[in-house]
This record gives C-alpha cells, structure tokens and sequence, in this order.
C-alpha cells in the first residue's frame, strides 16, 4: 500500500457484477471487484498502490490527490442565455447577486 494514501476513494454495489466495486477518483480507468465492501476498498488501493509505483518507477507523472489540491473557489459556467436571463431575473427579484443566487443552488445539489 502507498504510504500516504491521499487519494479519494468510494465503494458502491454493483447491480450489473453482484459485487461491491472499489472506485479512485484520481485513477478514473482503475477498479476492483468483491464480495464485501472492505474487500473492495483493500483492492482498489492495492491497484492505486501499484499503478502508483509503476508510474514512479517509470518516471512518469503521478496524479496529485484531491484532497491535498488547492481550489481558488471560482469556475466558469456556460449556460444557454434564456437559461442566462433567468437566472438573472431570479436573482434580481430575490436581492441576492446573480453569483450568490449560483452558489446556493450549486450548494444545495447532492451527487
């Protein structure tokens, strides 16, 4: 296993396979499959752990953990303009900033 394991990992039941899948959301092409949801989560770090040490080994770049990232907080939408208008007009009437409006409704969604 990696020393200072960072990354960000999920496990979840997979309908389609009848197991529990180990996911990395650094490694996005990287998975494991078991029985029960710690084995899933021991797999797919032992997978990170060895991708990692290849691409190391290697000399090639190693994605940088998530968690450890820095975030300025600011990111660009595209929206279509009606859905532009509004928006606006929804912020307006509701005396908050077209970005405050945004920032809530983005706050209040759950993936």
């Amino acid at each position: 296993m990696l020393q200072n394991d960072h990354y960000t990992y999920r496990v979840t039941w997979s309908e389609e396979d009848g197991e529990y899948i180990g996911l990395c959301a650094e490694f996005a092409s990287l998975s494991w499959l078991a029985a029960d949801p710690e084995a899933a989560l021991q797999g797919i770090r032992q997978v990170v752990a060895d991708v990692v040490a290849d691409l190391q080994k290697s000399g090639e770049p190693v994605p940088e953990p998530l968690a450890v990232k820095k975030y300025s907080g600011r990111f660009m939408v595209r929206v279509p303009p009606e859905l532009h208008r509004q928006l606006v007009m929804e912020a307006a009437e509701s005396g908050v900033s077209l970005n405050r409006l945004a920032s809530d409704k983005l706050s209040r969604v759950r993936c």
